[in-house]
């Protein structure tokens, strides 16, 4: 935890208190959520001591925190504010130009209504330094057993309702829209989330996005 303590702002998460630091074991997707932090905790782990990250949508800083003495690590949310987190949109982010080497947006572009999912990625690239990477995970509305879904039944499987994630897409139209911010598609990798045994067979990397 920072030295300040933290403010809840708004939100669902915000009423849910620390949603990221204790998630509930029966949650469906639990499984999906460890391997993807393990991943993500791969990914920070091989940075250089020093290097700039920003977490955008970081929730309560759970990796802002974990990182913070050894990385250059801030982070922004809409629902809370810390030391270390900045209360700010993702649509919106209070840095200059180039203030960052790599970038973190975990489960968050979902959140986000279609038209300010282009803004969100134009504010990344902006300040991203030349070089810089970002780094993303989003749930992929179109992966295989959710079209498998669709034929039998006439609707696509979501990981939660429209209401929560209202910027549902499949995985193609995120990298469509990263690459029209200025970014290119380093890597890809996904697992199938809604199947946990698949979970723990598959590691999951976030889709790596790196600008020209």
């Amino acid at each position: 935890m920072t030295g300040n303590p933290q403010r809840v702002r708004r939100g669902e998460y915000a009423a849910r208190g620390d949603y990221h630091r204790t998630p509930d074991p029966s949650w469906e997707y639990y499984p999906t959520y460890l391997a993807k932090l393990e991943a993500v905790r791969r990914y920070l782990d091989a940075l250089p001591p020093g290097t700039r990250v920003l977490d955008a949508g970081c929730g309560e800083g759970v990796l802002v925190d974990e990182y913070a003495s050894r990385l250059a690590i801030s982070g922004v949310d809409v629902n809370y504010e810390s030391e270390r987190v900045a209360h700010a949109s993702v649509t919106r982010l209070p840095f200059p130009d180039a203030s960052f080497d790599r970038a973190l947006c975990l489960d968050v572009l979902e959140h986000l209504a279609f038209e300010d999912q282009a803004r969100a990625l134009g504010e990344l690239f902006r300040v991203l330094a030349p070089g810089g990477e970002l780094l993303v995970s989003v749930p992929n509305l179109a992966h295989l057993q959710s079209r498998v879904h669709f034929l039998l039944r006439g609707r696509l499987i979501r990981t939660a309702s429209e209401l929560k994630h209202p910027g549902d897409r499949p995985a193609g139209e995120y990298i469509q829209l990263a690459e029209r911010a200025g970014f290119t598609l380093a890597a890809r990798r996904g697992i199938f989330p809604t199947i946990p045994i698949v979970t723990r067979l598959i590691r999951h990397h976030p889709q790596s996005l790196a600008p020209l």
